[in-house]
């Protein structure tokens, strides 16, 4: 009947990821990161968790940019 904090927390949290809306990828799909997303990930894996890189490396893989893969993963993962 009544719900506690948390759960009306969990419900929040789940809205707000349904209303992330996903922005078209700019570039076309490939299995492989290019020279230069390797290079930036170098140094980027440095500042952000596993899971944080992980989610941006699977985004660029679909055709992501950099920038875009970025600001996915730090509104779904965090940092």
């Amino acid at each position: 009947m009544y719900k506690s904090n948390k759960e009306k927390a969990k419900e929040k949290a789940k809205k707000q990821v349904k209303e992330i809306k996903m922005p078209k990828p700019l570039n076309k799909p490939s299995k492989t990161l290019t020279k230069l997303q390797k290079e930036f990930m170098k140094e980027h894996s440095k500042k952000h968790s596993k899971e944080h890189n992980k989610e941006m490396i699977k985004l660029m893989k679909k055709g992501f940019c950099i920038q875009q893969a970025h600001e996915i993963a730090m509104k779904t993962i965090g940092k």
